[in-house]
């Protein structure tokens, strides 16, 4: 069956106000001098339940197991993740239009509009799964869509172990410091892991503290049974209803957190979370996008300029407020790699601080760097 034909009998069942059922399918098709038999009207309701529920013809990737994006650009590329790059499937998408009516019905399904007044939009559909959507108005290749799978599982430090993305050193000193309730951040690129690692962490907190999560999109979802989350909400049509994620933090700070908990660190929100770390919330701890661990301070004196803090502050702040980084990154194989841990180093004459690896862990096989290793310990100790 055609995509004018589906759309003619979806007008149809429209018109009547008829449930999406084989006998109203029929009556239809039958109104519409089509072919009725039973392979047909099975056809039709399936290809009408697929347009109009979840993700339409994405839904079977979505389903794959270890997919954590499904990424489509236009009606003829979509590739997947699943843990190790991305990978090009065959297209389930007959044209620009399929793929365009698919983005405006998923933004429509979290109220959101994408027209060409308004030819983006990111949101979260209501099984958690996070969507990106441009009109091809923007691109050369048509609608592109970029959808985030949640974890379907919660990993634990094990998994990351057996499934070679950490050593077992590795795990044992992110344990030491969960246990000690350091303060850190996770950094790495886009895709690299970060939020999985994260939640994998959070669930080895002691299962009487509070943990308040503040994010822009939800996507942690950590193993722990006390955990509150906060999610920033953007504009409607009129411009109006923003909450932003610095205001979120400064409410968290009021629901006794005992690990105040930022997502993802990506704007003025900086300020209130290091705020809050100096003044006695210990365990607090995030994610940040940055290439390395090197990296981090330029990335955070960015993000910090955003709400207004000076670059020196920011400095004294981070040294003051940050135990440890913990940086992750995939390698050439597509692998995630929890590949070091480091210290933020204050230089009282430069007014700076930055990063000091501590342990560096190589891919599996090549030997370990304890650079630093002692003074990682030292405050691992004064912690606890």
């Amino acid at each position: 069956m055609t995509q004018v034909q589906l759309d003619d009998v979806r007008a149809v069942l429209g018109s009547t106000g008829a449930q999406l059922t084989p006998g109203a399918v029929a009556g239809a098709l039958r109104g519409l001098g089509l072919l009725v038999s039973e392979g047909t009207v099975r056809d039709t309701v399936a290809a009408l339940r697929r347009e109009s529920a979840g993700a339409g013809p994405l839904e079977p990737l979505l389903a794959l197991r270890g997919v954590t994006d499904v990424l489509v650009n236009g009606a003829q590329q979509v590739y997947v993740d699943r843990g190790t790059g991305l990978e090009q499937v065959d297209s389930p998408f007959a044209d620009e239009s399929e793929v365009r009516r698919l983005a405006v019905r998923l933004a429509a399904a979290v109220g959101r509009r994408l027209d060409e007044g308004s030819p983006f939009v990111d949101a979260r559909l209501p099984n958690g799964t996070r969507v990106h959507a441009v009109l091809g108005v923007l691109t050369d290749v048509g609608t592109c869509l970029s959808l985030r799978v949640p974890a379907r599982v919660s990993l634990t430090l094990d998994d990351w172990v057996s499934g070679q993305t950490m050593h077992e050193q590795t795990a044992d000193l992110l344990r030491a410091l969960v246990l000690a309730r350091a303060a850190f951040l996770v950094s790495g690129g886009t895709g690299s892991g970060k939020t999985t690692l994260l939640a994998t962490l959070l669930g080895l907190v002691e299962p009487s503290h509070r943990i308040v999560v503040v994010e822009d999109s939800r996507e942690l979802a950590p193993d722990h049974p006390h955990v509150v989350r906060l999610e920033a909400r953007p504009a409607n049509a009129e411009g109006a209803g923003a909450v932003v994620l610095s205001a979120l933090v400064r409410q968290a700070l009021r629901m006794r957190p005992d690990r105040l908990v930022v997502g993802e660190v990506r704007g003025a929100e900086l300020a209130d979370l290091l705020t809050a770390l100096n003044t006695g919330h210990e365990g607090g701890c995030g994610t940040v996008h940055a290439n390395s661990a090197a990296d981090v301070p330029a990335r955070l004196e960015a993000l910090a300029a955003l709400g207004g803090m000076p670059r020196h502050a920011l400095h004294a702040q981070a040294a003051a407020a940050l135990d440890v980084l913990v940086h992750i990154t995939r390698l050439p194989d597509g692998r995630r790699w929890v590949h070091e841990l480091c210290l933020l180093q204050w230089s009282e004459a430069a007014g700076l601080c930055r990063p000091v690896a501590a342990w560096t862990f190589p891919p599996v096989g090549a030997p370990l760097r304890r650079d630093g290793a002692e003074r990682l310990d030292g405050v691992l100790q004064w912690r606890h």
